[in-house]
């Protein structure tokens, strides 16, 4: 029988990954605040500036930085492609990835407290 059985990973590599994934879901979650502003800035204000030109570029890169965390973590976790795909949609949703990493890191604390 294995020493981690419900992991893919050791507990080190397990709390690297949730450690890159917590910092992104915050940066993701601002993002994604900040580009609701930057909507709305753009097409209920009329606005256009360097801002409501370029922040759609850069928030997808940030999701997508996002998005390799979730995966990261997903796979030492043995998590199923369904819980995957649910996190990476979190990042559609306004506050939900600040939400989604304070449950996640919960359970994640836990599964490593059983680990040690």
């Amino acid at each position: 029988m294995s020493m981690y059985p419900t992991t893919l990973a050791t507990p080190v590599q397990i709390r690297k990954a949730l450690g890159l994934y917590r910092v992104m879901a915050i940066v993701a979650g601002l993002a994604l605040f900040i580009l609701v502003v930057e909507m709305v800035m753009k097409y209920g204000m009329a606005q256009e500036n360097w801002f409501t030109k370029n922040w759609s570029y850069i928030h997808g890169f940030v999701y997508m930085a996002y998005a390799a965390t979730i995966a990261n973590l997903g796979l030492k976790l043995a998590w199923g492609l369904k819980r995957i795909v649910l996190h990476l949609l979190s990042g559609f949703v306004p506050l939900a990835p600040f939400f989604a990493e304070r449950k996640v890191t919960g359970e994640t604390e836990r599964i490593l407290a059983r680990l040690y």
